[in-house]
């Protein structure tokens, strides 16, 4: 069975959100026909009551389209409010949890794909503090617990359903940015490698990207639909396909011109859980 799911992050509805883009969206996902709509996290740029309406509202317009499956990022959590108390988190998703409810990471599950998300965003935390001062409440941190909880969703999933694991921060080294997204990465990937995932999905650096985590799970880093994409380059997101033996990424780009965002590069990977070894995937023009 094929899934096809439209893979997003990085609204920033707020000061840096391109409503032209973001309307532009909302009118071409019935036309993609996606099993699913993922946000990757980062819907907001402050965490807002405006921004997090306005969130919600696309999030429910996405959902007339297919399912909805939505995680915080790092700017969606009001870290302000326990900076440095290690116990006592809940105050900095109180915003969060008033639009999208309390459930922080939320399972999806569609015919031929079980999505299950981990928490990454826990703004000022032990596991996510670097020497770099500019680290602090924006580096990731994926805790043994979410793992472990991911692997039991997973293991719970009929034998030919591809596995789906949501995140925010990127787990892949950015080409541009040169900067991971989590804090402990090695550790990060070692644990995502362990998980069962065919597949990661995955936000942050602004910065689209297709490759592949240990020759073993795919990873689809989707780029942002806001004013600060990397390079110069165009806002884009990802239309991720899901197949028995492959999967699938292309990258959708905005052309600013006509207004529009049209698919670019695709590359394609075979799935390791599929009995076939897994290859780098190579992009290809699509029209």
């Amino acid at each position: 069975m094929t899934v096809q799911i439209v893979h997003l992050g990085d609204l920033h509805f707020g000061g840096i959100a391109d409503v032209r883009q973001i309307e532009a969206l909302e009118a071409l996902l019935p036309d993609l026909r996606p099993d699913a709509v993922v946000v990757a996290g980062d819907v907001t740029q402050r965490a807002r009551h405006g921004e997090l309406q306005r969130a919600r509202a696309f999030m429910h317009q996405a959902a007339l389209t297919a399912p909805v499956l939505v995680i915080p990022g790092n700017h969606d959590v009001q870290w302000w409010w326990r900076p440095f108390i290690p116990f006592g988190k809940n105050a900095i998703y109180t915003k969060y949890r008033r639009y999208f409810g309390d459930d922080l990471t939320p399972t999806l599950t569609v015919p031929g794909a079980v999505i299950a998300s981990a928490l990454t965003a826990h703004g000022v935390a032990w596991g996510s503090l670097t020497p770099r001062l500019r680290d602090i409440a924006v580096k990731g941190h994926l805790p043994k617990r979410e793992i472990e909880r991911v692997k039991h969703v997973f293991a719970g999933a009929s034998a030919d359903a591809a596995r789906v694991l949501v995140v925010h921060h990127n787990v892949l080294r950015g080409d541009l940015s040169q900067r991971m997204g989590l804090a402990r990465w090695r550790q990060a990937q070692r644990r995502i490698a362990t998980s069962g995932a065919d597949l990661v999905l995955c936000s942050h650096d602004h910065q689209e990207g297709a490759d592949m985590l240990g020759n073993q799970v795919v990873v689809s880093t989707t780029g942002t639909l806001s004013t600060r994409m990397r390079g110069g380059r165009p806002p884009c997101f990802n239309f991720v396909t899901i197949e028995a033996t492959a999967v699938q990424v292309t990258f959708f780009r905005w052309e600013r011109d006509h207004g529009k965002f049209r698919p670019s590069d695709t590359f394609a990977f075979a799935r390791a859980h599929s009995g076939s070894p897994a290859v780098s995937g190579q992009p290809s023009a699509v029209s």
